[in-house]
């Protein structure tokens, strides 16, 4: 009976193991999944799409480069997250980024945390490396512009339905006089239901 007994526990042991062991599937970053109805990567990759388009359609960059000779250079500023959510908002602002980079139409310059660490670099090249290799102290690209950007939300809730809807205004700003030579801005509205009861 001791033995039956052993064996038993040893199996529901076994069993219960299993069960929460979790699976794994590999997913296309193109499939579009909503578990929760929060903000996600589908929601940032619509975001960024509709914001390039309309940022590259206006002919700002476009006027700059002929009014200047060469093309403006941008730096990415702060987005506030004005929603409840936890946003990683720095993927969309990458999207954004690299296509308009991509575009030819506009160059971007390093963050201030990116700068930092290369000036550190550059500075320590001036000890160490030899001066036909070195790069040069103060030879640095200002910046024409800044992209700015706000994520607010709006919820509304009743007898297991929810709406939410986000709003991402995203603006560009002329560093020299801080004229807003462009605004861009996307909503995405969101329809969850939950069930009255769940087991």
């Amino acid at each position: 009976m001791d033995r039956f007994l052993s064996l038993l526990i040893i199996f529901s042991l076994s069993l219960a193991g299993c069960a929460s062991t979790p699976t794994v599937k590999r997913l296309s970053p193109a499939d579009a999944i909503d578990l929760s109805g929060r903000w996600n990567d589908e929601d940032s990759r619509l975001v960024s799409e509709e914001l390039i388009q309309q940022s590259l359609s206006s002919g700002w960059a476009e006027k700059y480069r002929r009014d200047r000779g060469r093309l403006p250079a941008v730096i990415v500023g702060r987005v506030k997250n004005m929603t409840y959510e936890h946003i990683n908002s720095e993927t969309f602002m990458k999207d954004i980024e690299r296509a308009l980079l991509n575009s030819g139409l506009i160059n971007f310059v390093a963050s201030s945390a990116e700068r930092d660490e290369i000036r550190s670099e550059r500075e320590d090249m001036q000890t160490w490396a030899s001066i036909d290799t070195r790069s040069s102290l103060g030879r640095e690209s200002g910046a024409d512009y800044m992209i700015r950007g706000i994520i607010s939300s709006i919820y509304d809730e009743e007898a297991g339905k929810r709406v939410v809807y986000y709003q991402i205004d995203l603006s560009l700003i002329d560093l020299e006089d801080n004229i807003i030579i462009w605004a861009g801005q996307k909503s995405i509205k969101k329809l969850i239901k939950r069930p009255l009861f769940s087991f």
